[in-house]
């Protein structure tokens, strides 16, 4: 971290935070994890929101040389009990809703110890946010786990995905090679902190020495006025934001001059959304990153250009760019050979986590060739004329459907391209023994029937849809992407409708 004492790290709402302040902060809350009962805690759950307990906490977990577990208040207890287990969690840092999740699970009363700086009142199994601070950070190695993230599991838990100090490095010296941030930059922050994408705002903040400022709920009514406020150079989020705020009617020509650099990941970003944000920021290079948490945040990235990458998009997707410096790719094709051309995108390298904290968990995500290990993405990719790669779909997106194989982003492509429609995401459901499609769009209310003879001109009629779901908006979760899992459960919920019903709902 960058411990310029005259620069901003950290602003919430009207206050901010210099950088020597938030430093000697995470020394001395480091420094009450070393004092507690139990000893120098190795891995320090962090459950807090975007708060000043979050982002020193954080700094003080890894200043005590111990791994970060950034946990989440609003999700379920039990989910948050597993991760706490999963993780060998030995001391928490928590915010005042974090602290309510503590006790209500029973685990503050002495079992786990809590810093809570800010608590009103002492309470049992609080460690004293005062005392002696550490004089300077802990040593660490290269092997050391630097942060514990969890991704949702198939088997319907969480899994524990270790990223350790050396993969980290390697991430952030490639990003210092590829963006010029300086001092001057202000960053955006949009996701959760236990989302992994939430690490790359602050440590190429704080790394460049530049301000970090969380977005709050409110600033997506009007963007560009909390862009002119905070003067921010430096954007990320889901390319769900980009919906969010041309709906608000906030993305007009020019309503984002600041703007240097404009970062996507989290979903796949398409081409007209970047076409209406480069027209509201003019002088931001748009860059879509791609990359799942057990390669350490992003993986690859294309850097928008307009006159190259239109021609590059599949399915009016953008590419998501080639593979970083120092890492190999294979393309796994479904009866399990290799391809130049398709498949799901295998990769090795040093950005790759040594495996997940649960060993079961491994089965099926990790292959052997060629002497190495190798991670499954479950992404399927497909090789562009140029090198690059282009996101198609998750390995399952690809359906059969009476028959046909079906993409279900060809379908959302197509749609998206009817009068009236804005968006559009494609789910199935099962009904008479096999599956039906069921679309959920945005824009206009558009007669289903309308739309069917539309899409009929452009897709077989095996890949119809059979129901159409008109909506305001789409859900999103936590990190303002479309809850996707949500969508597939509402239609889901519809199978004891009349088969063949095309409705409009």
């Amino acid at each position: 971290m960058n411990t310029s004492p005259s620069g901003t790290a950290l602003r919430l709402g009207a206050r901010s935070f210099g950088y020597s302040e938030l430093h000697a902060l995470a020394l001395r809350w480091a420094g009450a994890l070393h004092a507690a009962p139990s000893g120098p805690p190795r891995t320090v759950g962090v459950l807090t929101d975007r708060t000043l307990e979050g982002y020193a906490g954080i700094l003080a977990a890894l200043y005590a040389g111990a791994a970060v577990v950034p946990l989440h208040a609003g999700f379920p207890l039990e989910r948050t009990r597993r991760m706490l287990l999963t993780a060998g969690v030995d001391a928490v840092v928590a915010d005042a809703p974090g602290l309510a999740v503590l006790r209500e699970l029973d685990l503050s009363e002495g079992e786990l110890p809590v810093l809570a700086p800010f608590a009103d009142d002492g309470g049992p199994g609080l460690i004293p946010p005062a005392g002696r601070p550490l004089d300077a950070p802990a040593r660490i190695r290269d092997t050391d786990t630097a942060y514990i993230l969890f991704t949702s599991g198939s088997t319907g838990r969480p899994k524990g995905v270790p990223l350790t100090h050396a993969m980290t490095r390697h991430y952030f010296g490639l990003v210092d090679r590829h963006y010029d941030f300086h001092p001057d930059d202000a960053f955006s922050q949009t996701f959760d902190l236990n989302f992994d994408c939430a690490m790359f705002d602050m440590f190429c903040a704080w790394g460049a020495g530049a301000s970090l400022h969380p977005v709050p709920a409110q600033a997506y009514r009007d963007l560009p006025g909390f862009f002119a406020e905070r003067a921010l150079t430096v954007w990320f989020s889901a390319p769900s934001a980009i919906s969010l705020a041309r709906r608000t009617g906030r993305l007009s020509p020019g309503d984002m001059p600041t703007l240097r650099w404009s970062l996507f990941a989290g979903e796949a970003l398409r081409a007209a959304d970047v076409q209406d944000w480069r027209s509201a920021a003019p002088a931001s290079t748009v860059t879509n990153l791609y990359g799942p948490t057990e390669l350490t945040l992003t993986i690859t990235g294309h850097r928008w250009s307009p006159q190259t990458s239109p021609g590059l998009c599949v399915n009016g997707l953008v590419p998501i760019g080639a593979v970083h410096d120092g890492h190999d790719h294979l393309l796994l094709t479904p009866d399990g050979r290799f391809s130049e051309h398709e498949g799901e995108l295998c990769v090795t390298g040093p950005q790759m986590t040594p495996g997940y904290l649960e060993p079961q968990d491994d089965e099926n995500r990790f292959l052997r060739h060629d002497g190495r290990r190798w991670y499954r993405t479950g992404d399927r990719v497909r090789t562009l004329p140029n090198g690059e790669l282009i996101y198609l779909g998750r390995r399952d997106s690809q359906v059969q459907v009476n028959g046909w194989r079906v993409e279900l982003p060809e379908i959302e492509h197509a749609l998206a391209g009817c009068p009236g429609v804005g968006e559009a995401v494609a789910v199935t459901r099962p009904a008479g023994g096999t599956d039906e499609i069921v679309v959920f769009y945005t824009g206009e209310r558009v007669p289903p029937a309308r739309l069917t003879k539309q899409l009929a001109e452009i897709l077989p009629k095996g890949m119809l849809p059979r129901r159409f779901t008109h909506l305001d908006r789409f859900p999103l979760n936590s990190n303002r992407k479309i809850d996707r899992r949500l969508l597939a459960e509402r239609a889901a919920e519809g199978t004891a409708e009349r088969p063949g019903a095309v409705r409009n709902d």
